[in-house]
């Protein structure tokens, strides 16, 4: 058995090599040879196949605190809910995960069958959303995703969170059918009670058309993070529920990570927002669905910035980070740029995946 340790390392291998072989195909390619240089059949059955060699490979870790709250879980599990007769627990905080992990349990059938089929909604669901939303160049955009900063935490830790989100992706490439957009938004509130935020961003962005207004709400919230200017985090203390507002209140110590003025998130959350003001308005794109993803990722990124000096200000930034990638390539790929596009697109999807590589290696080792 691969040990815990080594887990992220392999990830992160495998993600880099894959990109690799994507982006020297990328970088060759021009919007004269698309047809010829991108076999979509190969590349679905192999996606297919790389989505459920992930769900196995994260699904079937050990029972390590390297996983942090995994851990949790497990305990759970064992104390409350093992061979526990299961009845709907219509109270409960997150209300299809919570019953659903009673089921489990209710059943014995293990905590390894519910990591595998957590881990097969978190990357089974990120990949049928991104499909929908680059038809033609699904690799690369998925690619993005599990290259992207907190996607491999978020598949082995935040694990309620990541599967809501995925969700969440998914329910936004329906936003033409609302037939089934709402369904899964209704899905996605009951794996994770914290989406009620960027569900509330995303019927505010169906609503509210200028995207201008979007970057001035984020820049304005930058503003009251860089002079602490605490009120929002106070009101949204009192608006939420009692795990959110521990996660508002509780202090540093509490939980072993950094507070504060977090520059390098700041960093890191700013490239969508320079891409998309670029792209709207030096560029004049016009995409309904761009605008309406870069103006969830917008709004949920401002607030996690209003509240950026919470202890757990990371759990909070991944409400927006979770649509990160996707904001970040999609005018590239789904945009015209001229015969270059693809060139250009390839060197967004490596820069990001070195950022990533650059934080985790470097700056957090």
């Amino acid at each position: 058995m691969i040990v815990a340790s080594v887990y992220y390392s392999i990830y992160f291998l495998i993600v880099t090599i894959l990109s690799l072989f994507v982006y020297s195909h990328y970088s060759h390619r021009n919007t004269n040879n698309v047809s010829i240089n991108n076999p979509k059949r190969v590349n679905n059955v192999g996606l297919f196949l790389l989505v459920i060699f992930l769900t196995l490979f994260i699904g079937f870790r050990p029972q390590s605190y390297v996983f942090v709250d995994m851990m949790n879980y497990i305990q759970n599990y064992h104390a409350f809910f093992e061979n526990v007769p299961f009845h709907w627990d219509a109270n409960a905080e997150n209300f299809l995960f919570d019953n659903y992990f009673a089921f489990v349990g209710s059943q014995n059938l293990g905590t390894t069958f519910f990591f595998v089929t957590i881990a097969a909604i978190y990357f089974g669901c990120a990949y049928w959303g991104i499909h929908r939303l680059f038809p033609n160049d699904t690799t690369i955009a998925y690619l993005t995703f599990l290259g992207a900063f907190s996607t491999f935490s978020y598949g082995t830790n935040g694990i309620k969170a990541g599967a809501a989100a995925s969700l969440f992706i998914l329910a936004l490439s329906y936003y033409k059918n609302w037939k089934v957009c709402v369904p899964l938004l209704v899905i996605t509130l009951g794996f994770h009670h914290s989406m009620t935020m960027p569900i509330a961003a995303f019927v505010l962005a169906i609503l509210w058309k200028n995207p201008k207004h979007f970057f001035w709400g984020w820049l304005f919230s930058l503003l009251c993070a860089f002079v602490h200017f605490s009120f929002f985090q106070e009101l949204f203390t009192g608006l939420t529920d009692e795990s959110g507002a521990g996660y508002l209140t509780s202090r540093g110590e509490d939980w072993g990570g950094k507070s504060g003025f977090r520059f390098d998130f700041v960093l890191y959350s700013s490239m969508p927002v320079l891409v998309g003001y670029y792209a709207i308005y030096k560029h004049k794109i016009e995409s309904r669905a761009y605008s309406i993803l870069l103006k969830v990722y917008l709004t949920t990124n401002a607030i996690w910035m209003l509240c950026m000096y919470a202890s757990f200000t990371n759990r909070i930034a991944y409400l927006s980070w979770s649509l990160y990638p996707i904001v970040l390539i999609y005018p590239f790929l789904n945009e015209e740029w001229g015969k270059n596009k693809y060139r250009i697109a390839s060197k967004v999807f490596i820069c990001h995946l070195a950022f990533t590589l650059f934080m985790e290696i470097i700056y957090y080792s």
